[in-house]
């Protein structure tokens, strides 16, 4: 998944359209291109849509589909989740079978654009930030084979997902990036240093990015995204 050269594209996005396999709504950014050499699908987080992410979206090569994937659960105007929480003073708790329908929803849905638009998974990267980054997570780590690597950017990995995890052999191929912000109040740095330790007991090769930045992603975290995918597919 890299860029060529210097290039950079705008953040325009398409319209709206539904998946009919698992009636996720996803838009594709502009231009996208005919027959795409790679595929980068790319989650929002809690309480904000999929066009938040199309920023993420620059510097990427102009031959990669990159598709912006909407919450299945809306919270109210141009908000939507993939799972309902709750923050408590033990840490957030999340609710286990809405998470796990859109874990499901989004292999299928993956799947079915790599058919569609004849990706293969060594060329598909699929990343997001805060809860999008969670499902991201989720996704690589259950089902390896389906993607070469995934972006975790101010999200966690959830102790939910143990008894998913695909075998250390199957998940020595997947590639990791995980970055986080030193200042991040929504969820603490903490769970950075767990999702690298995690990895790292796992097997799964990976990099780890802290940026002196609250919740979100900074021009550093961006550019060292950008970087990483250049590396990998």
């Amino acid at each position: 998944m890299g860029r060529t050269g210097m290039s950079t594209r705008p953040s325009a996005v398409g319209e709206l359209q539904t998946e009919p396999h698992t009636g996720l709504s996803f838009r594709q950014v502009q231009p996208a291109p005919t027959q795409p050499a790679r595929l980068l699908i790319l989650l929002h987080g809690l309480g904000t849509q999929e066009t938040d992410m199309a920023d993420l979206a620059q510097g990427v090569a102009p031959d990669t589909l990159i598709i912006l994937v909407r919450g299945p659960i809306p919270l109210g105007p141009s908000q939507y989740a993939w799972f309902r929480l709750t923050f408590t003073s033990n840490g957030p708790v999340i609710h286990a079978e809405e998470a796990e329908r859109s874990h499901l929803a989004l292999i299928e849905f993956v799947q079915q654009m790599q058919r569609q638009h004849k990706v293969t998974p060594t060329h598909t990267v699929i990343a997001g930030f805060s809860q999008g980054g969670i499902l991201s997570a989720s996704v690589a780590l259950s089902q390896p084979a389906l993607v070469a690597g995934f972006g975790l950017l101010c999200g966690r990995i959830l102790p939910e997902l143990a008894p998913h995890l695909a075998s250390p052999e199957q998940l020595t191929q997947l590639q990791a990036f995980v970055s986080h912000g030193e200042l991040d109040n929504t969820l603490p740095v903490a769970w950075a240093h767990r999702s690298d330790a995690l990895l790292t007991t796992l097997g799964v090769h990976h990099q780890l990015h802290l940026y002196p930045m609250g919740h979100g992603i900074s021009p550093a975290a961006h550019g060292d995204f950008l970087t990483w995918l250049t590396s990998i597919a």
